[in-house]
């Protein structure tokens, strides 16, 4: 009897890559926090400050979206047992919706699994091969990815170049397609709100001009702005004063409010035609009920205590001040995203490991989240955070900075 050969496994290839990514100090392990999120939490077992949290405005362990979220669990359960389409459309999914249609001032909103399945999910359903997409160079991954689910064209325009952006939306409209056929039936610029690893605003005032001139629709992520920019956390559009003027809005529920979902904010026909052709959420099971509960909390958190804007951004202004006379780079951030660029990925993750030490979680973000040469820590401010911790991790921030040769003073 002859003797069975050995198979060769077919994905040895991945331990290849694995250390490949490891000799380029591209590789970073995940941290597991066993505590609840919050500006002082235990991460691999050290207690430390958290500069790495989404959770802008501190709401993740708030008593009332607790309290909402132990009541919905008892019930309703804890799942929805199916897609919306199906048999997962509950009471709190409906209410939610309505609310943060209230809440971002549209006809009305859909909600998704999270930021990245909205992306994915608009993006595709309402752009075909007679469209074009016009996206900013630095727009979110989630809206890549949306892009290239789309059999629409695309057009590339540097990062907040409006310049260039008109001059793409000119031609567009005076050559039509590419392929004869005519003009396209919708022009889509996409841009995010606010850039998630350099903490800048989008020129959106600028953008809607040349969209309205040229006859295309507005789509923006907000997903960094929800709870940060506009009045009580409404986002860039509130912030701006762009009140139907942008026809698509994207945002989060896992970030500024705390919990877990992202949404789509326009009209109610979009939203109708959502529910029909949305991969995302045609084939993805509904929130739990404790999640919408706890999300509607939020919102009327959002309003009832602004204090926690005000905190953010007053934190926020101190932090990036002081980081800025100790002689660290911040980049062009405009928001409470603080980003200290130090460009080699080695040195980044150097630099996160020694400040962890201290006791302090910044984590470091490298290629390809960024370019390589672009490597750095992303840190967040929260209205969580005192100002003790802030001058503690300030100190924590200028030992290491000047023991690594960052800074130097």
């Amino acid at each position: 009897m002859t003797a069975p050969t050995k198979r060769r496994n077919p994905l040895e290839f991945i331990a290849d890559e694995i250390d490949d990514l490891k000799a380029k100090h591209l590789y970073r392990p995940l941290r597991v926090m066993s505590a609840a999120q919050g500006p002082v939490t235990v991460v691999d077992g050290r207690e430390v400050i958290s500069l790495s949290s989404n959770d802008y405005l501190g709401l993740t362990h708030h008593p009332r979206l607790r309290e909402a979220a132990l009541k919905a669990t008892a019930e309703f359960g804890v799942g929805s047992g199916a897609v919306r389409t199906i048999a997962g459309t509950m009471t709190e999914h409906e209410q939610l919706e309505a609310e943060l249609a209230d809440f971002k001032g549209v006809e009305a909103v859909l909600t998704f699994q999270s930021g990245f399945t909205a992306n994915t999910g608009v993006i595709p359903t309402i752009t075909g091969e007679a469209d074009l997409i016009v996206s900013d160079a630095l727009n979110h991954a989630s809206i890549i990815d949306g892009m290239r689910l789309s059999k629409a064209p695309r057009k590339i325009y540097p990062h907040k170049d409006v310049a260039a952006l008109r001059e793409l939306l000119q031609t567009a409209a005076a050559d039509g397609r590419p392929d004869g056929a005519g003009p396209y039936r919708l022009v889509l610029v996409v841009t995010d709100g606010v850039f998630s690893m350099d903490g800048d605003i989008a020129p959106l005032p600028a953008i809607v001009e040349a969209a309205e001139e040229y006859g295309a629709a507005v789509f923006v992520d907000d997903a960094h702005a929800s709870g940060v920019l506009g009045r009580n956390g409404r986002g860039s559009v509130d912030h701006f004063g762009l009140h139907g003027r942008v026809d698509i809005q994207v945002g989060t529920m896992s970030k500024a409010m705390g919990v877990l979902g992202g949404y789509v904010a326009s009209t109610q026909a979009l939203r109708e035609l959502l529910i029909q052709r949305a991969r995302p959420f045609l084939f993805s099971t509904s929130h739990p009920p404790a999640d919408a509960a706890a999300c509607r909390e939020a919102i009327r958190v959002m309003l009832d205590e602004p204090w926690r804007i005000e905190r953010l951004w007053a934190s926020t202004r101190r932090f990036k001040a002081e980081l800025t006379r100790l002689g660290f780079d911040t980049g062009r951030s405009e928001t409470p995203i603080t980003p200290l660029i130090v460009g080699d990925s080695e040195l980044a993750i150097r630099f996160s490991g020694r400040l962890f030490e201290e006791g302090i979680f910044a984590t470091s973000v490298v290629f390809p989240t960024v370019a390589l040469d672009q490597a750095r820590l992303r840190t967040i401010v929260t209205a969580a955070l005192t100002d003790e911790h802030i001058d503690r991790a300030l100190e924590s921030f200028a030992k290491v900075g000047n023991e690594l040769g960052i800074i130097s003073g």
